[in-house]
């Protein structure tokens, strides 16, 4: 059984990033679920269900996008994007959050948005992060992936060298020129939750491919396999 990996879906188009994201994970064992964050619930009995029918409407859009109608779809109310997102997580013991990039980002280069940003100080989760436009992109290959590390933590190494195995990738430690970037919370981090360097950030920000953010001593299982260097 693969990573537990929540979508953030609103159904713009930053978000069909994060849909072409998801659906590379989901090639590499990870279970996908698609999940809306309404921020209010209406006053009166009939708006709220109008409000649900229309949230569950949307989630159909993302899963019929993925080519996937028995994909798990959850709507959930919070304030914040980011926390109700948080708190889902934990509750389902997801491992992966995947985001687009923010609205106002350059197609091809990766930004994070105020809900990822929220999760990447202290999140209870690894984030994915796909650039901007990522989904024009036909066929999807992923033949090199990146690794970013800090200190003597080894889980995004082995994060990286598992989605290898899965994806017939190679592993480098090169941030340029790679199909996928998988950077290391930073060494004081507590175990399990994310936080990054700004030697990260920055990286994060000059990327030009997919960026998953592990957590603190909390490698992503994908299931073994020959690994293809």
């Amino acid at each position: 059984m693969g990573p537990k990996t929540i979508v953030s879906y609103d159904d713009t188009l930053n978000d069909h990033d994060a849909l072409a994201l998801g659906r590379v994970l989901a090639e590499a064992g990870a279970e996908l679920e698609l999940a809306y964050v309404r921020h209010t619930t209406e006053s009166t009995r009939s708006r709220e269900e109008l409000e649900e029918h229309e949230a569950q409407a949307l989630l159909e859009r993302g899963a019929r996008w993925l080519g996937d109608l028995d994909v798990p779809r959850r709507v959930l109310v919070s304030a914040s994007t980011g926390e109700g997102l948080g708190w889902l997580a934990e509750q389902e013991q997801a491992e992966i959050i995947v985001f687009g990039s923010d609205y106002r980002t350059a197609a091809g280069h990766v930004q994070t948005g105020r809900s990822a940003q929220r999760l990447i100080e202290g999140g209870p989760t690894a984030l994915a992060i796909a650039p901007a436009n990522y989904r024009s992109h036909r066929d999807i290959k992923v033949r090199w992936i990146g690794v970013l590390e800090n200190g003597i933590d080894q889980a995004a190494r082995q994060t990286a060298t598992e989605l290898a195995e899965h994806l017939g990738a190679s592993v480098t430690t090169s941030t340029h020129g790679v199909d996928l970037l998988v950077v290391g919370s930073r060494t004081e981090a507590p175990a399990g939750r994310v936080m990054i360097t700004a030697q990260a950030e920055y990286a994060i920000e000059t990327a030009t491919c997919p960026v998953l953010i592990v957590a603190a001593g909390a490698p992503i299982h994908f299931g073994s396999r020959i690994a293809v260097y």
